[in-house]
C-alpha cells in the first residue's frame, strides 16, 4: 500500500473510529499540554478499531478519491459477500444495479458527497451473489488538514426489512384508499380533531352530494340538521368518540341541496402510538329506505291490531245491539197501545217522552249495529259530488253561521260514482260534521275534498282493502285536533272527549263501521292545534248513477192504513208477541199466533184463513224461518211473508230474497211503521217476486254440510234452507263418515280445512263409500290450485259466496 493509501486508511479509521496511527503532533503536544496520558489514548484507538473491523451490522470500507474500495470489514463480507481480496481495488460501482451504473449513480453519490462533504441515499444494492438489498449508505468526504480531498468514508446498512415492512405498510394504505375510493354505498371521510374534513370518497360524494373542493376543510356539522347543530350534536358525537373510542347514532342529515336523509353514523378516534388523538375515521350510510320499511311494517302492525280489536268490539255490540231492539220494540209497542187508550193531554205528553226516549235507544242501537257493520245497507250507484251538494244546506243550518263550508272537486278529471247507501251516507257525513263544528267553537273552514284514486297493492295492504279504483273524501277542520292517543281510540265505540252528557261517543264509531261495510277504508289524521281530517275511500262502481226516491208523505192519519185481513204472527218472544198481537188487532186485523216455525206450519196446515205470515227471523227449533216461508208458500201460493229482525246478522240467507223482493221490518218499529209495511205487502206487487224468490225452481237435493265453523255451518244451514233443500250438518270429518255410513247423500258439501282430516281426504272417503253422488268444496282458498286430479265429479265453492253462488255450484251438480 502507498503512503497515500497509508493516510486515507488513517483517516477513513479515524471516521470510522478505527485510527491506531500515532495522533497528529499538534494534537500530541495538546495532549501533553492537557496533561493527557497518550497510552489512554492509544488504548482508546485500538478498542474503536477492532469494534469498527469485528461489526457485522455494517458495511464500512473507504474509497479512494476516484471511487476504487481500498479498505473492506467484516460487515461487508456478511452484508454483499465479498471477501477483502475479492474486493479490495474494485470500483465502488460494483456493488450497484446495472441500471443505476448505466444512469451514473455511483459518480453521482461521491459527487455530491465531494461537494457537501455528506450524502444519504436508500436505494437497491447488489450483492457477489446478484442478489439485490436495499440499503441505507451514507458517504462522507476525508480531506487532510490543507484541505486536499483524500477519499471518502463509506457506511452502509441492509434495510431490506424495513422497506419490506414500510412497502407493506404503504400497499396496504394503498389498498385500503382503493378500497374506501370503490366504495358507494358508505360516506367515508376523516375529520381533524377539532372536526374538519380532511378527505372524501365516492360515497360521500354521491349521499351528501358535495364534491372534494367543496367540502374538504369544512366543519362536519354542516351535514346536521339546523335543530341538532343548535342542540350540540355534532360536539356531543366528536367529545363522546375521543373519550370513548366510538359514537354510534342515528338521525336526520342534510345533504348539500337541502334534502334530508336518515342516516346511520359512526364516529372512530384514531390515536398515533403514543396515543395522541389525531383525528377521527367517520362513516356514514343512507338508510332512510330501511327506516320506512320498518315504519311500514308497524303501521300493518298497527292496523292489523287495530282491526282485531274492533272486529271484537263490533262482534259484542252488534250482539247487544240485537238484544236491545227486541227490549225496544216491546216499550214502543205498550207505549202505543196506551196512547190509543189514554188520550188525554197530560198522557199523550208522557207516553211522546217515553216514545222519543225509546226512538233515542233506537238510534243507539242503529249507530252500534253500523259500528259491527251489521245494519241493512241498501247500496245505489250514486255521485259523492251530488250527495254532497245536496246536503250544503242542512249542513249549514247544523253547523252554524260560524263554520264556513268549502266543498272542493279535484279537477283534471270528472269525478267517479261509488256504490253506497247515500241516506246512510249523509249520516256519515252530517255526524264528521257536527263533531268538526264542536272542535271549533270559535269558528273555521271545514272542508270536503273529493278526488279520483287508485290504490296500489302495497297501500292497499296497509288500508287492509282490495287495490283498485277508489273515490277518496277528506273532512278537514280547524279546529283544536287530537293528540296521538286519543286519535288512536277515535273510533272505539263510546269514547268521546266531550263532556258528560253532551255525546254517545258513537258518531266516528258509525262511520268506521258504515265504510267498512261498504268496502272502502277509513282513517283519521290530527294535529293539535291545527285540525283534523278523516280520509274515506270508497270503491268505484261503473253503473250510472240511481236518482233518488222522494220519501213517502207521512200519513196524517192511521185511517187508510188499516185492514180486515188475517196474520199469523210467529215470534218466540212472548212480550214482543203480545205488543204486536195489540198493534194488529187495533188496526183492524184478525191475529194468529205461534211460538216457533213448527207451530205456524200447524196453523197453516190445520186449513185456518191466514192472508199473512209475519214471523221473526231467528226462532228456536230445527226449522228455520226461511224454510218455513218456503213451505207455507208451496201449501198456500197466494200467502204473503213478512219478516221481522233485531239486526241483519238474523238475516243470513235473506239478502238475496230481499234484493228480489221480499220485505224485511227492522226492529224497533212504530205502530204506523208496521201498519204502513203491512198495506205495502198487501196491495203492493211484492209479493210475487218475494213468493218465486223463496220457492226457487231447483230440484231438491239432500246434502251433508261439514264444517267446523259454526256461525259459518248456520249461516249455511239458513242458505241451504232458503233454497229449499234438504240437509244434515256437522263440524269434523269423524262425524261425516258416521252419517255417510248410515245413509248416502246427493252431494257432500265440505270445508277444505278440517280438523282431523282435510277436504278433499274427506271427499275420496266419501266416494269410496259410495255415499255421496258429487262433491262441492268450500273454502277461503282457490280449491282448483289444490288438487286437480281428483277422481270424481266436484266443484270449487269460494268463500265469501252469495245465494246466487251458492245456487249455482249446486245446480251445476244436478
Amino acid at each position: 500500500m502507498s503512503d497515500d493509501d497509508k493516510d486515507i486508511g488513517s483517516v477513513v479509521r479515524r471516521e470510522a473510529g478505527q485510527d491506531t496511527q500515532p495522533p497528529h503532533p499538534r494534537k500530541e503536544q495538546d495532549a501533553a499540554a492537557s496533561g493527557m496520558d497518550t497510552h489512554v489514548g492509544d488504548f482508546s484507538s485500538e478498542w474503536l478499531r477492532l469494534w469498527a473491523e469485528s461489526t457485522t451490522d455494517y458495511s464500512i470500507y473507504a474509497l479512494a478519491p476516484d471511487g476504487t474500495i481500498i479498505s473492506w470489514n467484516r460487515g461487508g463480507e456478511t452484508i454483499q459477500g465479498y471477501t477483502s481480496d475479492e474486493i479490495l481495488g474494485q470500483h465502488v460501482r460494483v456493488t450497484y444495479p446495472d441500471e443505476d451504473q448505466r444512469s451514473g449513480h455511483p459518480e453521482a453519490a461521491l459527487q455530491r458527497a465531494h461537494e457537501s462533504g455528506r450524502d444519504e441515499t436508500e436505494g437497491w444494492r447488489v450483492r457477489k451473489d446478484g442478489t439485490l438489498f436495499w440499503a441505507n449508505v451514507i458517504v462522507t468526504a476525508l480531506y487532510s488538514p490543507g484541505g486536499e480531498l483524500l477519499g471518502y468514508g463509506r457506511v452502509e446498512r441492509d434495510i431490506s426489512d424495513k422497506k419490506n415492512a414500510t412497502d407493506a405498510a404503504l400497499e396496504s394504505d394503498r389498498r385500503f384508499r382503493l378500497l374506501v375510493q370503490g366504495v358507494n354505498d358508505y360516506a367515508i371521510f376523516m375529520l381533524s380533531p377539532e372536526g374538519c374534513v380532511t378527505n372524501w370518497n365516492p360515497g360521500a360524494r354521491r349521499i351528501k352530494g358535495y364534491t372534494d373542493e367543496q367540502i374538504i376543510g369544512s366543519h362536519f356539522s354542516c351535514f346536521y340538521t339546523p335543530e341538532d347543530a343548535a342542540a350540540g350534536v355534532p360536539k356531543r358525537g366528536l367529545e363522546t368518540a375521543a373519550r370513548e373510542g366510538r359514537w354510534e347514532a342515528e338521525g336526520w342529515r342534510v345533504r348539500r341541496d337541502g334534502s334530508r336523509f336518515w342516516a346511520h353514523v359512526v364516529i372512530d378516534a384514531i390515536r398515533d402510538e403514543s396515543g395522541t388523538l389525531i383525528g377521527f375515521a367517520k362513516i356514514t350510510r343512507d338508510i332512510t329506505e330501511r327506516r320506512q320499511a320498518a315504519e311500514l311494517l308497524d303501521q300493518t302492525r298497527n292496523a292489523l291490531f287495530q282491526s282485531q280489536k274492533m272486529e271484537a268490539l263490533g262482534k259484542l255490540t252488534g250482539g247487544v245491539a240485537h238484544d236491545f231492539n227486541n227490549v225496544l220494540q216491546v216499550l214502543r209497542g205498550n207505549l202505543e197501545l196506551l196512547g190509543a187508550r189514554h188520550d188525554d193531554a197530560w198522557s199523550r205528553s208522557r207516553i211522546g217522552r217515553a216514545i222519543e226516549a225509546v226512538e233515542r235507544g233506537s238510534k243507539l242501537a242503529s249507530q252500534l249495529l253500523a259500528f259491527g257493520r251489521r245494519q241493512a245497507l241498501q247500496p245505489v250507484p250514486s255521485s259523492l259530488g251530488d250527495v254532497l251538494h245536496n246536503m250544503e244546506d242542512l249542513l249549514r243550518r247544523a253547523l252554524g253561521e260560524r263554520v264556513r263550508v268549502r266543498i272542493h272537486e279535484a279537477r283534471g278529471g270528472e269525478l267517479w260514482n261509488v256504490l253506497v247507501d247515500t241516506h246512510q251516507l249523509e249520516n256519515v257525513l252530517l255526524n264528521l260534521a257536527i263533531n268538526s263544528r264542536d272542535a271549533m267553537p270559535e269558528g273555521g273552514m271545514l272542508t270536503f275534498g273529493l278526488s279520483n284514486a287508485v290504490l296500489d297493492a302495497q297501500t292497499a295492504v296497509t288500508a287492509q282493502i282490495d287495490p283498485g279504483e277508489y273515490v277518496k273524501m277528506t273532512v278537514t277542520d280547524t279546529g283544536t285536533g287530537m293528540s296521538a292517543d286519543v286519535a288512536e281510540r277515535a273510533f272505539d265505540p263510546f269514547f268521546t272527549t266531550k263532556p258528560e252528557g253532551q255525546g254517545t261517543g258513537l258518531g266516528l264509531s258509525m262511520a268506521y263501521g258504515f265504510v267498512l261495510q261498504s268496502g272502502g277504508h277509513i282513517e283519521l289524521a290530527s294535529t293539535p292545534g291545527v285540525g283534523t281530517t278523516v280520509t274515506i275511500y270508497l270503491p268505484r262502481s261503473t253503473d250510472t248513477p240511481v236518482a233518488r226516491a222522494a220519501s213517502p208523505a207521512e200519513p196524517q192519519t192511521g185511517d187508510d192504513l188499516r185492514g180486515d185481513e188475517t196474520v199469523l204472527v210467529v215470534e218466540d218472544d212472548r212480550r214482543v208477541q203480545l205488543t204486536v198481537v195489540d198493534l194488529l188487532s187495533q188496526l183492524g186485523y184478525g191475529v194468529l199466533t205461534a211460538n216457533d216455525a213448527t207451530e205456524a206450519l200447524t196453523v197453516l196446515r190445520s186449513g185456518a184463513k191466514v192472508d199473512l205470515l209475519f214471523s221473526d227471523v231467528v226462532m228456536p227449533g230445527p226449522l228455520l224461518s226461511p224454510e218455513m216461508a218456503r213451505q207455507a208458500l208451496l201449501m198456500r201460493p197466494s200467502l204473503k211473508v213478512l219478516f221481522t229482525s233485531g239486526h241483519t246478522r238474523d238475516t243470513m240467507g235473506l239478502d238475496a230474497q230481499l234484493r228480489r223482493g221480499a220485505d224485511l221490518l227492522q226492529k224497533p218499529y212504530s205502530r204506523m211503521q208496521l201498519a204502513r209495511k203491512i198495506r205495502e205487502v198487501f196491495d203492493g206487487t211484492r209479493h210475487a217476486t218475494q213468493n218465486e224468490a223463496l220457492r226457487g225452481a231447483s230440484p231438491v237435493l239432500q246434502i251433508l254440510i261439514v264444517e267446523d265453523d259454526r256461525d259459518a255451518r248456520d249461516a249455511l244451514c239458513e242458505l241451504l234452507a232458503m233454497l229449499g233443500h234438504t240437509f244434515e250438518a256437522v263440524g269434523n270429518a269423524e262425524e261425516a263418515l258416521q252419517r255417510l255410513q248410515l245413509h248416502p247423500f246427493d252431494v257432500l258439501l265440505t270445508d277444505l280445512t278440517l280438523p282431523g282430516m282435510s277436504g278433499f281426504d274427506l271427499a275420496r272417503a266419501a266416494i269410496a263409500l259410495r255415499a255421496a253422488q258429487r262433491v262441492v268444496f268450500s273454502s277461503g282458498l282457490d280449491a282448483q290450485t289444490s288438487d286437480t286430479t281428483l277422481p270424481f265429479e266436484w266443484t270449487a265453492l269460494r268463500k265469501p259466496y252469495s245465494l246466487d253462488q251458492l245456487k249455482a255450484a249446486l245446480d251445476a251438480q244436478a
